[in-house]
């Protein structure tokens, strides 16, 4: 009898998985997080001599902080923002998503399929998407988004 319980779970896996929360905890990142990784993204370009815009947006795809240099023309929030929200829905570098701009998805309103788009991970959970628009190409947007990740990465992984 002192089997019972794990000869049960073998011949019924589900029944275990009626035992679980009927909820789940979701990470979010900070307003000062979000803030952080958009200043080190315009701090990383200004590097290079660029000005940009650059859109946080939380995990539900809703903007979070958005910033746009000085110089950076007005239509790089727009771009900024299409690009972190690809990242978020893909859950990939827009980078790695190229091949999806000869697709149908290319007519979606919204989507970005070329480089400067970055998923925010907190210790593996996705948190938000960033995305970087105004540097003479997608490589720097790219390198940018990743500067300003790159400076809350450490907090964002030992969060609880």
């Amino acid at each position: 009898m002192k089997y019972l319980p794990l000869i049960l779970s073998l011949l019924f896996p589900f029944a275990a998985q009626a035992e679980e929360a009927p909820t789940l905890s979701v990470k979010r990142m900070t307003l000062e997080t979000a803030t952080k990784i958009a200043q080190g993204a315009i701090a990383a370009c200004r590097k290079e001599g660029v000005q940009v815009g650059v859109t946080v947006l939380n995990r539900d795809g809703h903007e979070q902080v958005v910033m746009r240099d000085v110089l950076a023309p007005d239509v790089t929030l727009l771009i900024s923002r299409n690009k972190a929200y690809t990242a978020l829905a893909f859950i990939t570098e827009t980078s790695k998503l190229s091949d999806r701009a000869k697709s149908p998805l290319a007519y979606v309103d919204g989507l970005a399929f070329f480089a400067g788009g970055l998923p925010i991970r907190a210790g593996g959970q996705l948190v938000g998407g960033v995305g970087v628009s105004g540097a003479p190409s997608g490589k720097t947007d790219e390198k940018c988004a990743a500067a300003g990740v790159k400076a809350v990465q450490d907090e964002l992984d030992l969060a609880d």
